[in-house]
């Protein structure tokens, strides 16, 4: 793949990436509450935050699709805490079988958005 064709795909990811963010993740916790939702029953502080983290992200990533090359550290930030955020619950999942959905819900989804948009970042030329 080209470097022109890797940041156009980028580009896309980014926006739907920051979609999902803003509008999938709060309906999800009400869809299926087993598999993107913490805190289940009654209102969560938690969850609230959580999705405020969420839907800031995903404006700020719509806002790097502009031009990816220039917010390649947010990028990154959401590639690696990505990968962190979906391997704890990954874990937690595991230790605690009540929250084991969520080995179908958010901790693969939360993988699956890092390795994306890791394959697809722009790779530096290099002079062999």
């Amino acid at each position: 793949m080209t470097q022109a064709d890797r940041i156009k795909y980028l580009r896309v990811a980014l926006v739907a990436v920051g979609l999902i963010f803003i509008f999938g993740a709060g309906p999800l916790t009400i869809l299926w509450p087993s598999g993107w939702s913490w805190h289940a029953h009654g209102r969560s502080e938690y969850l609230e935050m959580i999705l405020g983290i969420y839907v800031t992200l995903g404006v700020f990533l719509i806002i790097a699709s502009r031009n990816p090359t220039e917010h390649q550290s947010l990028i990154w930030f959401t590639i690696w805490s990505s990968v962190v955020h979906g391997a704890i619950m990954a874990v937690q999942s595991i230790v605690n079988p009540k929250h084991i959905g969520h080995l179908l819900g958010d901790a693969p989804a939360l993988i699956i958005v890092a390795v994306a948009l890791a394959a697809l970042m722009p790779r530096k030329n290099r002079v062999t």
